[in-house]
């Protein structure tokens, strides 16, 4: 007999089922506009006593093409969160004094960059310097006296008093601007980077007094000279890259040894200490490849940091090291796992230390003792990062974000049961709008090696159709498909347009093990392109593929992927080339970071027969696949002359093509405005060949 307690529990499952099946029906796709209401959250900082979190949330201004940031709080109690910042501009970087009394936060509310101190416990934030190049990325020292900063100087004034110095970088400025002839003159590679030109600046760290929320004296560049006190490539940087001595006395920051004008060729960084009193320097580390990010453990015995084994390769795989600054002895607390370690931090009573890792097609937090051993898997599932300890090391706040999920901070009780979402900025903007899970599968790639992807399907999806398929290909080419969301390749999105939305991770990907990722340097044609190829049959195989309605789309490696493909296959009815690779000869002579190419191909005229083969270039006789580029004029990793010349080829041989261009973009499209026509532009593109 059926007891009513049964027969209600069944009526309320049944209910409950009718309306998420209802829920699901009537959820609309996800719309262009969407990304321009989402909020951005980041940056996740725990107050010393654990009661509060700091977080960052950026927000898109898209009429006005930019971006503005504000810094909130929320009670690690749970509950709303406050705004603590309203400029129009950005506010961010915040990070708390020792004592929890302060917040120290960049802004550039008054037009240009710099320090600023804000009461914790409310009140108007005050500037703490003006300086003419600028001031960003604070760092508090652990006796809450002072603070460091990072400004790119003119190298020839950084030995002069502070005043001095910055009078004559502002004159050199002011200069520059008002002077009508905008020639330049350079002698060392490295002369631009990313989407900047560096001229003869350079990256210098600060340090200034506090006491009761203002300067006391002023800033000392406690690394002048002709190189850089932080790396200015990204690849070897892993947030802050100075850190203070336990006691304040002493600074610890990441440098290319000189000479400096090998900088674009050699990827050798090493730490240095200098003595915040004398200002004398000393070398800690050696290694002929990266050594970066410094982090002293709270007892002062020790320092951490991250160092990579084979000098030219920006790809190895990143090892956590302990340094005894007593001895100076140095190893690694992660020689057993075969993860690359990103960003770290120690606990409190320096006994571990706790870092994120690419892993698996997400990335992971991990812990390790500080004396090394078997690291832990920790918080895993989707992409975790940002991570940081309140001072008793009990709570851990970090992000966590999915495909289907934009990144919100989470609160983790350490040690102690499941993590507890603390913010929900997004959830009332998501209601309604059906996002995928995403699928992910392992196929069986070049040599019978697993290779994992990811499978987005379009909203209302019905097994019983068929649908067109959109074959991303990631760039790198060492880096991943990582269950994150995106506010740029967003796949929810391109799968709201009615196309299967698949993400391979074939060789070069990282979270796999070190030796999948090195291999496919010297072989970008190779194994990855049959890994490719697997996952593409893969999907041709199931019965939701219409395999004639197939288009590729891929950027910077996966570019160059596009351009291959351009030469070798006719399977896609259309490929979309974002800052593509084209010609390796002229993409070596035209890069910034030369390293990078002579690791992967080696120097044109000692290259191997078979790398110089593999350039797309030679292959655009080829060319029959209709095809839409896209390139930034700031791109100076993959200039733009490899969009050029591909849009050359193509339109010479009468091959449908378009090319979008953006004067005022680098290798990323990261304007608002800029990213809606992105967009519309390949969705547009995308419509003409995949729409019945």
């Amino acid at each position: 007999m059926i007891s009513p307690r049964s027969l209600r529990l069944a009526a309320l499952t049944c209910a409950a089922a009718f309306t998420l099946t209802a829920a699901s029906l009537f959820a609309r796709p996800l719309e262009l506009e969407d990304m321009f209401r989402f909020h951005r959250v980041s940056d996740p900082q725990v107050s010393p006593d654990g009661s509060q979190v700091l977080f960052t949330v950026t927000d898109p201004l898209k009429a006005e093409n930019r971006t503005n940031s504000d810094i909130w709080a929320v009670s690690t109690a749970g509950g709303e969160p406050r705004k603590l910042t309203s400029s129009p501009k950005h506010d961010r970087h915040a990070r708390w004094s020792p004592d929890g009394k302060w917040i120290a936060f960049e802004s550039n509310r008054d037009g240009s960059f710099q320090i600023w101190l804000m009461p914790a416990a409310g009140g108007e934030a005050r500037k703490l310097t003006s300086l003419s190049t600028e001031a960003t990325q604070p760092v508090w020292s652990p006796t809450g006296d002072k603070l460091a900063f990072v400004s790119a100087v003119f190298a020839e004034f950084s030995a002069q008093p502070f005043a001095e110095s910055n009078r004559l970088n502002k004159e050199k400025l002011d200069a520059r601007e008002k002077n009508p002839v905008k020639g330049r003159t350079f002698d060392k590679l490295l002369f631009r980077h990313w989407d900047s030109w560096v001229d003869d600046k350079r990256q210098h760290v600060f340090v200034v007094g506090v006491q009761d929320g203002a300067a006391r004296g002023e800033p000392r560049d406690v690394t002048p000279g002709d190189n850089d006190g932080v790396p200015t490539s990204s690849t070897f940087s892993e947030g802050d890259e100075f850190a203070f001595s336990a006691d304040g006395r002493a600074l610890a920051f990441t440098a290319p040894p000189v000479p400096v004008n090998t900088q674009a060729w050699s990827t050798n960084h090493d730490i240095f200490l200098v003595d915040l009193a004398t200002g004398q320097k000393r070398q800690l580390t050696t290694n002929a490849a990266a050594d970066c990010t410094p982090q002293f453990s709270p007892d002062g015995k020790f320092l951490a940091y991250r160092a990579q084994a084979r000098p030219g390769f920006e790809a190895d795989r990143w090892q956590l090291m302990r340094l005894e600054l007593a001895t100076g002895e140095s190893h690694s607390l992660t020689a057993g796992l075969d993860r690359s370690v990103d960003s770290f931090m120690w606990a409190p009573d320096s006994t571990k230390l706790y870092f994120n890792s690419a892993d698996n097609g997400g990335v992971t937090i991990w812990s390790v003792g500080a004396k090394g051993g078997e690291a832990a898997r920790l918080l895993t599932g989707g992409t975790n990062g940002d991570a940081t300890l309140s001072r008793d090391g009990h709570l851990l706040a970090y992000t966590h974000a999915r495909f289907n999920q934009p990144p919100e901070v989470m609160l983790w009780q350490v040690g102690q049961g499941a993590p507890a979402q603390l913010t929900h900025v997004n959830d009332a903007l998501l209601q309604g709008i059906e996002l995928a899970e995403p699928e992910s599968v392992t196929v069986s790639g070049a040599g019978g090696t697993p290779v994992q992807m990811w499978i987005i399907k379009p909203p209302h999806f019905d097994p019983t159709e068929k649908y067109p398929l959109v074959f991303w290909v990631h760039g790198g080419p060492q880096s991943a498909f990582g269950d994150a969301w995106s506010t740029r390749w967003n796949p929810e999105l391109w799968a709201a347009q009615g196309y299967v939305v698949s993400l391979a991770n074939p060789r070069g990907s990282v979270g796999f093990g070190q030796q999948f990722t090195d291999e496919i340097s010297h072989d970008w044609n190779g194994k990855v392109i049959q890994d490719l190829a697997a996952c593409l049959a893969h999907l041709e195989q199931q019965p939701w593929i219409d395999t004639t309605r197939m288009a590729t789309a891929g950027a910077s490696y996966g570019g160059y992927v596009m351009n291959w493909y351009a030469g070798h296959t006719d399977k896609f009815k259309t490929i979309v080339c974002h800052d593509g690779v084209y010609n390796f000869e002229s993409m070596y002579g035209t890069t910034e970071e030369v390293w990078f190419d002579e690791w992967e191909h080696g120097k044109p005229w000692e290259a191997a027969e078979h790398d110089r083969l593999a350039s797309p270039h030679l292959s655009a006789g080829n060319f029959k696949t209709p095809m839409l580029i896209i390139h930034g004029e700031l791109d100076f990793r993959v200039p733009l002359g490899e969009g050029l010349q591909l849009f050359t080829a193509l339109q010479r041989q009468g091959v449908p093509s378009k090319f979008l261009y953006f004067p005022d973009e680098g290798h990323w499209v990261l304007k608002p405005g800029n990213s809606e026509l992105w967009h519309q532009t390949i969705f547009s593109w995308l419509a003409d060949y995949l729409k019945k």
